[in-house]
Protein backbone atom coordinates (compact mmCIF):
# COMPACT_ATOMS: atom_id res chain seq x y z
CA UNK A 1 0.00 0.00 0.00
CA UNK A 2 1.74 3.43 -1.09
CA UNK A 3 0.70 6.90 0.94
CA UNK A 4 -2.33 7.61 -1.13
CA UNK A 5 -3.97 4.15 0.09
CA UNK A 6 -3.11 5.31 3.60
CA UNK A 7 -5.12 8.45 3.40
CA UNK A 8 -8.11 6.70 1.83
CA UNK A 9 -8.29 4.68 4.70
CA UNK A 10 -7.82 7.76 7.34
CA UNK A 11 -10.97 9.22 9.04
CA UNK A 12 -12.16 11.76 11.03
CA UNK A 13 -12.35 9.67 13.72
CA UNK A 14 -8.66 8.69 13.26
CA UNK A 15 -7.55 12.48 13.11
CA UNK A 16 -9.80 13.01 16.55
CA UNK A 17 -7.64 9.94 18.42
CA UNK A 18 -4.26 11.33 17.26
CA UNK A 19 -5.54 14.75 18.44
CA UNK A 20 -6.13 13.77 21.79
CA UNK A 21 -3.64 11.44 22.49
CA UNK A 22 -1.56 14.55 21.75
CA UNK A 23 -3.32 17.11 23.99
CA UNK A 24 -3.09 14.38 26.96
CA UNK A 25 0.59 13.87 26.28
CA UNK A 26 1.33 17.64 26.11
CA UNK A 27 -0.78 18.10 29.05
CA UNK A 28 1.65 14.90 30.94
CA UNK A 29 4.82 16.68 29.34
CA UNK A 30 4.23 20.16 31.07
CA UNK A 31 2.80 18.94 34.25
CA UNK A 32 5.85 17.02 35.04
CA UNK A 33 8.22 19.58 33.90
CA UNK A 34 10.06 21.35 36.39
CA UNK A 35 9.72 18.46 38.94
CA UNK A 36 11.87 15.29 40.51
CA UNK A 37 9.56 13.30 38.03
CA UNK A 38 11.79 14.25 35.25
CA UNK A 39 14.99 13.53 36.74
CA UNK A 40 13.31 9.69 37.78
CA UNK A 41 12.42 9.50 34.09
CA UNK A 42 15.61 10.16 32.74
CA UNK A 43 17.26 7.64 35.07
CA UNK A 44 14.08 4.95 33.61
CA UNK A 45 15.27 5.76 30.20
CA UNK A 46 18.71 4.89 30.65
CA UNK A 47 17.93 1.88 32.28
CA UNK A 48 16.03 1.17 29.05
CA UNK A 49 18.98 2.02 27.05
CA UNK A 50 21.40 -0.29 28.33
CA UNK A 51 19.13 -2.99 28.51
CA UNK A 52 18.71 -2.40 25.03
CA UNK A 53 22.46 -2.26 24.45
CA UNK A 54 23.44 -5.69 26.19
CA UNK A 55 20.73 -7.65 25.02
CA UNK A 56 23.16 -9.33 22.47
CA UNK A 57 26.50 -9.43 23.81
CA UNK A 58 25.86 -8.95 28.05
CA UNK A 59 23.37 -11.18 29.24
CA UNK A 60 24.39 -10.75 32.94
CA UNK A 61 24.11 -6.92 32.30
CA UNK A 62 20.76 -7.57 30.21
CA UNK A 63 19.81 -10.00 33.42
CA UNK A 64 20.43 -7.35 35.92
CA UNK A 65 18.33 -4.50 33.95
CA UNK A 66 15.48 -6.61 33.20
CA UNK A 67 15.37 -7.77 36.99
CA UNK A 68 15.53 -3.72 38.15
CA UNK A 69 12.50 -2.99 35.87
CA UNK A 70 10.48 -5.76 37.15
CA UNK A 71 10.88 -4.75 40.57
CA UNK A 72 10.60 -0.67 39.75
CA UNK A 73 7.30 -1.09 37.66
CA UNK A 74 5.62 -1.89 41.03
CA UNK A 75 7.64 0.83 43.21
CA UNK A 76 7.48 3.74 40.38
CA UNK A 77 3.51 4.37 41.65
CA UNK A 78 4.99 5.14 45.25
CA UNK A 79 8.24 6.71 43.82
CA UNK A 80 6.25 9.00 41.61
CA UNK A 81 3.11 9.25 44.07
CA UNK A 82 3.29 13.02 44.61
CA UNK A 83 3.13 13.64 41.14
CA UNK A 84 0.82 11.35 39.90
CA UNK A 85 -1.69 13.18 42.33
CA UNK A 86 -0.54 16.43 41.34
CA UNK A 87 -1.51 15.27 37.77
CA UNK A 88 -4.68 13.64 38.72
CA UNK A 89 -5.57 16.99 40.51
CA UNK A 90 -4.65 19.19 37.59
CA UNK A 91 -7.03 16.77 34.98
CA UNK A 92 -9.75 16.89 37.57
CA UNK A 93 -9.88 20.53 37.72
CA UNK A 94 -11.55 23.41 35.93
CA UNK A 95 -10.29 21.62 31.93
CA UNK A 96 -13.52 19.20 32.52
CA UNK A 97 -15.67 21.71 33.54
CA UNK A 98 -17.85 23.04 30.60
CA UNK A 99 -19.23 26.33 30.78
CA UNK A 100 -19.11 27.03 34.35
CA UNK A 101 -19.96 30.51 35.75
CA UNK A 102 -19.15 32.81 38.85
CA UNK A 103 -22.50 34.37 40.03
CA UNK A 104 -20.68 36.99 42.61
CA UNK A 105 -21.81 40.40 42.50
CA UNK A 106 -19.61 42.23 40.39
CA UNK A 107 -20.06 45.49 42.90
CA UNK A 108 -19.51 43.44 45.81
CA UNK A 109 -16.33 41.90 44.59
CA UNK A 110 -14.52 45.27 43.54
CA UNK A 111 -15.31 46.55 46.79
CA UNK A 112 -13.46 43.33 48.49
CA UNK A 113 -10.66 43.71 46.05
CA UNK A 114 -10.18 47.35 47.04
CA UNK A 115 -9.96 47.14 50.96
CA UNK A 116 -7.13 43.98 49.96
CA UNK A 117 -5.55 46.55 47.69
CA UNK A 118 -5.66 48.53 50.72
CA UNK A 119 -4.41 46.01 53.17
CA UNK A 120 -1.79 44.82 50.94
CA UNK A 121 -0.67 48.10 50.11
CA UNK A 122 -0.15 49.17 53.79
CA UNK A 123 1.74 45.79 54.65
CA UNK A 124 3.69 46.50 51.86
CA UNK A 125 5.28 49.72 52.95
CA UNK A 126 5.68 48.63 56.68
CA UNK A 127 7.38 45.03 55.49
CA UNK A 128 4.79 43.08 56.92
CA UNK A 129 4.67 39.43 55.75
CA UNK A 130 1.50 37.97 54.07
CA UNK A 131 -0.17 34.99 52.51
CA UNK A 132 -3.99 35.36 51.19
CA UNK A 133 -5.40 32.64 49.16
CA UNK A 134 -8.84 33.57 46.84
CA UNK A 135 -11.08 30.84 46.20
CA UNK A 136 -11.95 30.85 42.78
CA UNK A 137 -13.10 26.77 40.60
CA UNK A 138 -11.97 24.61 42.99
CA UNK A 139 -12.98 24.44 46.67
CA UNK A 140 -10.52 25.17 50.00
CA UNK A 141 -12.44 24.01 52.43
CA UNK A 142 -9.80 21.16 52.92
CA UNK A 143 -7.25 24.40 53.36
CA UNK A 144 -9.30 26.03 55.48
CA UNK A 145 -9.85 23.24 57.64
CA UNK A 146 -6.24 23.82 58.76
CA UNK A 147 -6.34 27.29 60.39
CA UNK A 148 -9.13 28.97 62.45
CA UNK A 149 -12.66 29.52 60.98
CA UNK A 150 -13.38 33.34 60.58
CA UNK A 151 -16.07 34.03 58.39
CA UNK A 152 -16.12 38.17 58.82
CA UNK A 153 -16.56 40.23 55.86
CA UNK A 154 -13.49 41.70 54.39
CA UNK A 155 -12.02 44.76 55.43
CA UNK A 156 -8.31 46.39 55.54
CA UNK A 157 -8.35 46.67 58.99
CA UNK A 158 -9.15 43.03 59.67
CA UNK A 159 -6.46 41.63 57.31
CA UNK A 160 -3.66 44.22 58.58
CA UNK A 161 -5.25 42.74 62.15
CA UNK A 162 -4.73 39.03 61.14
CA UNK A 163 -1.03 39.48 59.68
CA UNK A 164 0.54 42.25 62.49
CA UNK A 165 3.40 40.28 63.43
CA UNK A 166 2.37 39.51 67.33
CA UNK A 167 -1.09 38.12 66.11
CA UNK A 168 -1.29 34.63 66.95
CA UNK A 169 -2.30 33.75 63.34
CA UNK A 170 -0.22 36.00 61.27
CA UNK A 171 1.97 32.72 59.98
CA UNK A 172 -0.72 31.23 58.40
CA UNK A 173 -2.69 31.48 55.33
CA UNK A 174 -5.90 33.51 54.83
CA UNK A 175 -8.65 32.19 52.82
CA UNK A 176 -10.93 34.34 51.00
CA UNK A 177 -14.04 32.69 50.04
CA UNK A 178 -17.77 34.14 48.63
CA UNK A 179 -16.17 37.74 49.02
CA UNK A 180 -15.91 36.66 52.82
CA UNK A 181 -12.69 36.28 55.12
CA UNK A 182 -13.20 32.21 55.40
CA UNK A 183 -9.64 31.13 57.51
CA UNK A 184 -6.80 32.40 58.47
CA UNK A 185 -3.51 30.85 60.01
CA UNK A 186 -4.50 28.28 57.27
CA UNK A 187 -1.26 25.75 55.90
CA UNK A 188 -0.40 25.60 52.18
CA UNK A 189 1.47 22.86 50.18
CA UNK A 190 4.63 23.99 49.07
CA UNK A 191 5.67 24.03 45.70
CA UNK A 192 7.01 20.49 44.12
CA UNK A 193 9.63 22.59 41.33
CA UNK A 194 12.92 22.31 42.20
CA UNK A 195 14.37 25.62 39.82
CA UNK A 196 12.77 27.97 42.44
CA UNK A 197 14.75 31.51 43.03
CA UNK A 198 17.07 30.82 45.94
CA UNK A 199 15.28 34.46 47.03
CA UNK A 200 12.11 33.02 47.28
CA UNK A 201 11.21 31.97 50.93
CA UNK A 202 8.48 29.96 51.97
CA UNK A 203 5.33 31.96 51.43
CA UNK A 204 6.34 32.84 48.24
CA UNK A 205 6.86 28.69 48.08
CA UNK A 206 3.34 27.81 49.67
CA UNK A 207 1.77 30.52 47.29
CA UNK A 208 3.14 28.02 44.28
CA UNK A 209 2.26 25.39 45.58
CA UNK A 210 -1.16 26.10 46.45
CA UNK A 211 -1.85 27.61 43.19
CA UNK A 212 -0.11 24.29 41.44
CA UNK A 213 -2.54 22.27 43.08
CA UNK A 214 -5.79 24.26 43.11
CA UNK A 215 -7.55 26.44 41.13
CA UNK A 216 -7.21 29.35 42.89
CA UNK A 217 -4.79 32.94 42.94
CA UNK A 218 -2.23 33.67 45.60
CA UNK A 219 -1.17 37.09 47.07
CA UNK A 220 2.10 37.39 48.53
CA UNK A 221 3.34 40.49 50.81
CA UNK A 222 7.41 39.73 50.99
CA UNK A 223 8.28 39.92 55.32
CA UNK A 224 11.93 41.11 53.99
CA UNK A 225 11.49 43.73 51.05
CA UNK A 226 7.82 44.37 51.32
CA UNK A 227 7.51 43.62 47.67
CA UNK A 228 3.58 42.19 46.21
CA UNK A 229 3.69 39.21 44.87
CA UNK A 230 1.03 37.36 42.81
CA UNK A 231 0.58 33.08 42.11
CA UNK A 232 -1.86 31.62 39.75
CA UNK A 233 -1.44 28.17 37.45
CA UNK A 234 2.21 27.50 39.26
CA UNK A 235 3.61 31.21 37.93
CA UNK A 236 4.81 34.37 40.29
CA UNK A 237 4.93 37.56 38.94
CA UNK A 238 6.98 39.74 41.58
CA UNK A 239 7.05 43.20 42.33
CA UNK A 240 3.68 44.68 41.50
CA UNK A 241 2.33 47.88 42.09
CA UNK A 242 -0.85 48.28 44.16
CA UNK A 243 -2.61 48.80 40.90
CA UNK A 244 -1.39 46.05 39.00
CA UNK A 245 -2.45 43.72 41.46
CA UNK A 246 -5.93 45.16 41.78
CA UNK A 247 -6.42 44.74 38.46
CA UNK A 248 -4.81 41.11 38.20
CA UNK A 249 -7.54 40.14 41.48
CA UNK A 250 -10.22 41.87 39.43
CA UNK A 251 -9.34 39.54 36.28
CA UNK A 252 -9.69 36.51 37.95
CA UNK A 253 -12.61 37.01 40.32
CA UNK A 254 -14.49 38.41 37.97
CA UNK A 255 -15.36 37.34 34.17
CA UNK A 256 -18.30 37.77 31.39
CA UNK A 257 -19.79 34.52 30.16
CA UNK A 258 -18.01 35.55 27.09
CA UNK A 259 -14.19 35.23 28.34
CA UNK A 260 -15.47 31.91 30.09
CA UNK A 261 -16.64 30.15 27.45
CA UNK A 262 -13.33 30.89 26.07
CA UNK A 263 -11.11 30.18 28.89
CA UNK A 264 -13.18 26.64 29.29
CA UNK A 265 -12.76 25.97 25.80
CA UNK A 266 -11.47 22.26 25.93
CA UNK A 267 -10.96 19.07 23.85
CA UNK A 268 -14.33 17.67 24.69
CA UNK A 269 -16.22 20.10 23.93
CA UNK A 270 -13.67 20.40 20.37
CA UNK A 271 -14.58 16.89 19.89
CA UNK A 272 -18.34 17.31 20.01
CA UNK A 273 -18.59 19.67 17.34
CA UNK A 274 -16.64 17.74 15.44
CA UNK A 275 -19.03 15.02 16.01
CA UNK A 276 -21.87 17.37 15.05
CA UNK A 277 -20.11 18.17 11.53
Amino acid sequence: MNFLDYISFFTIYDFLDIVIVSVLLYKLITLMRNTTAVRLLKGIFFIILIMWISAERFKVVHFIMSSIMQIGSFAIVVVFQPELRRILEQFGKATFNIFKSKNADEESTKLMVMQIVEAVSAMAWTKTGALIVFETEDSLDHISATGTTINADVTAELVKNVFYPKAPLHDGAVVVKNLRLNAAGCILPLSAKFDISKDLGTRHRAALGMSESCDCCVVVVSEETGAISFAKGGMLKRHLAPETLERLLLQELLSTPDEEKKENKNIISWVREAFKK
